[in-house]
């Protein structure tokens, strides 16, 4: 309980205006981009908006006096839940923290604070040759924060990895409010324990991250976009096998399965062999137009090598742009085939990616259900998308039972319950499957002797 005596600390400590208590600004702060049920418990106790580390630092001092629960929050673009206050307590919100405090174009280094949008870093740095490679798909306004938080993936994962390639240190408050800095500017540091990998991906359960230090590399010069179409999922995710094989790595390799390619055609209202089982969306890029040119072309060998029925390489910027409008009308299209979606995230091994998803189809025949399945072929990732009326009660039993079964096969055949996501609510239930009693009890033993009063983010991964 956050009596009105804390209450008025807080207040002194990042101004009135900025802790929120009416039930309306904590219903706004209750819930996020994940498919969590909206339940009055899970309404915060007051919202708190710092605007500097040493206010976040205060706060959490303040709250582990007085034990109070804390949840660190972005934008609540996370698709788990891992921003759902379920203790109740303090939303501690970083959207205030704005700051891109430097851009070294000499190191190829940014630092900014977790507020900052990833996709205003990756215009500014753009603007300077510069590249930050992951791309989520909120980039336009999730914020680096949380992306940190969340180890978040994004399309050009293939080629460039994910967000704790591009880490190199974070400042961070601990749960008494200590506030640690780890790694920094220097390329090569073995010195003491990772640290800022730790906390890269700890969903805000073993500190608040409050500046994020990024490298980046130099901006490719030319991009085009090459669509594929296959009679068969074997097919598409061959080629995409074959093309790595082959030397060439896209910067980005997306696939989408019957389902998902039916469901794009009806909403864009285009035409599609119906014959097609699977659509293979790639990005290349290249210094030159010839390196361009010569990737295009290796591409389309691999491609007819395994039966490709239709290749599009795009002549011009408008094609590639009509390319990737079919990509990003997915997940509305999708969306609206059933009232209800659960949109999940698995990766596994690459060569299992068609194996997956021929389980994947058998869960949906055995309960019933469509699934629609699409993500990145390139790295494993997998996002089916369970489509179904969650108000029908036996449906929503059935839902359910589907994805408990999705995530038994992604660990049959090697792989983990979250590529990108993380695990938050949504997953927590079968960390124990995943890691083994041991790797439980050792996140657990980090988790104590980092936050032994457990207000950090309480409820989610365990």
């Amino acid at each position: 309980m956050i009596t009105e005596e804390i209450k008025e600390k807080i207040r002194k400590i990042v101004g009135a205006e900025n802790v929120l208590d009416s039930e309306t600004d904590r219903f706004g702060y209750s819930y996020d981009s994940s498919f969590v049920p909206l339940v009055p418990a899970n309404l915060p106790e007051i919202v708190v908006r710092p605007l500097t580390t040493a206010e976040v630092s205060a706060v959490m001092a303040l709250a582990n006096t007085y034990e109070i629960p804390v949840t660190p929050r972005g934008v609540g673009s996370g698709r788990t839940g891992g921003s759902i206050p379920l203790a109740g307590g303090i939303s501690l919100t970083l959207d205030r923290m704005t700051k891109i405090i430097e851009l070294d174009e000499n190191n190829m280094m940014i630092t900014a604070e977790a507020g900052v949008r990833t996709g205003d870093i990756y215009n500014l740095c753009a603007s300077k040759g510069l590249f930050y490679p992951p791309d989520p798909a909120s980039y336009k306004y999730s914020t680096i924060g949380g992306n940190v938080a969340e180890n978040a993936g994004g399309l050009r994962a293939v080629k460039y990895g994910v967000t704790n390639n591009y880490v190199m240190g974070l400042e961070v408050v601990l749960a008494d409010g200590t506030v640690l800095n780890t790694g920094g500017k220097a390329i090569k540091n073995v010195t003491g324990y990772n640290l800022t990998q730790l906390f890269t991906g700890s969903e805000g359960t073993l500190g608040i991250i409050t500046k994020v230090l990024l490298r980046l590399i130099s901006m490719p010069k030319v991009r085009n976009t090459i669509q594929l179409m296959f009679p068969s999922l074997d097919q598409a995710c061959a080629t995409i096998h074959g093309t790595l094989q082959s030397g060439v790595v896209p910067a980005i390799a997306e696939v989408m399965d019957k389902t998902s390619i039916q469901a794009v055609a009806r909403h864009r209202k285009m035409d599609i062999d119906p014959t097609t089982e699977a659509c293979v969306v790639i990005e290349i890029d290249a210094e030159d137009e010839a390196g361009l040119a010569r990737q295009a072309a290796q591409i389309e060998a691999v491609a007819r090598e395994f039966g490709v029925s239709e290749v599009r390489i795009a002549k011009s910027p408008q094609e590639s742009e009509e390319i990737w409008a079919m990509r990003r009308s997915l997940g509305p299209a999708v969306g609206a085939m059933a009232p209800d979606r659960l949109g999940e995230d698995i990766s596994v091994p690459r060569n299992e990616f068609p194996e997956v998803v021929r389980r994947i189809r058998k869960i949906a025949e055995k309960y019933n259900l469509k699934i629609a399945v699409y993500g990145h072929a390139g790295d494993g990732n997998l996002h089916p998308s369970v489509l179904c009326d969650m108000s029908i009660p036996e449906e929503a039993e059935r839902a359910h039972h589907a994805v408990d079964e999705i995530f038994a096969e992604a660990l049959a055949v090697g792989g983990t319950l979250s590529g990108e996501h993380g695990i938050g609510v949504t997953k927590r239930a079968y960390i124990a499957n995943a890691l083994g009693e041991a790797g439980v009890n050792t996140l657990k033993a980090i988790k104590t002797a980092l936050d032994p009063k457990g207000i950090l983010n309480p409820g989610k991964i365990w």
